[in-house]
């Protein structure tokens, strides 16, 4: 199948673009667009996290459940808004431990993309979504695909792996925690966030592990 992903990633999940389930998965997903349906992101977006992190870049992995799911929110990041869209409740979180962590004022738009660009992989379990109804796309291969993204990451070595929320920490399962970096604490979500999340540290922890391991740390 010819899946226009970024080279890198196309040549490493060759394999699984063949497999009955992702097959079903590109039939169930085109018609969900094709039906009148409001998915997002938008089709063109599906992809791409990995293409803007090719796979041999990736230094940090980051792990949502699904995208956004109102108008103007998915853009294929997870966490992440194109502007002048507000920046979400969760991302907001991530701002503040950012700023309480590295001890600077983070951005002040939604927009990660410059994130990806330095090899932090924005990765959502699900990678589409009907239009307000989240967790629409569960069940129907995507996670089956994106865990063959990890098992791709977890061939590497020294990344750094944020896994927030139990949903992101069951795919702690497919990482080899003696060459890598795994750090996990709840969902930044308003309904989390101060039961873990705040005072993770988990920005410092990333660039510190990033240094030893002889990488350049990430511009938060």
């Amino acid at each position: 199948m010819n899946v226009k992903i970024e080279q890198s990633w196309k040549n490493a999940l060759a394999a699984e673009f063949d497999k009955d389930y992702f097959i079903k998965l590109t039939d169930f997903v085109r018609g969900e667009y094709l039906s009148g349906k409001t998915v997002y992101p938008a089709p063109q977006n599906i992809f791409n996290a990995f293409n803007l992190c090719p796979l041999e870049n990736v230094r940090v992995v980051i792990i949502g459940q699904d995208p956004y799911h109102e108008p103007g929110q998915a853009h294929g990041l997870s966490f992440s808004v194109l502007p002048p869209t507000p920046v979400p409740p969760s991302l907001r979180n991530i701002y503040k431990e950012i700023e309480s962590d590295l001890g600077r004022k983070s951005k002040t738009n939604g927009d990660l993309t410059y994130w990806a660009n330095q090899g932090v992989l924005l990765l959502n379990a699900t990678l589409t979504v009907l239009a307000h109804q989240a967790g629409s796309h569960f069940g129907h291969g995507w996670e089956q695909f994106t865990d063959a993204v990890i098992r791709q990451v977890a061939e590497r070595e020294n990344i750094v792996y944020m896994l927030w929320g139990n949903y992101a920490q069951k795919k702690a399962a497919l990482v080899n925690r003696d060459k890598n970096l795994v750090l996990q604490s709840v969902h930044p979500s308003p309904l989390s966030a101060s039961r873990g999340f705040f005072g993770c540290k988990h920005f410092s922890q990333a660039n510190e592990y990033l240094v030893k391991c002889g990488k350049s740390p990430i511009d938060w």
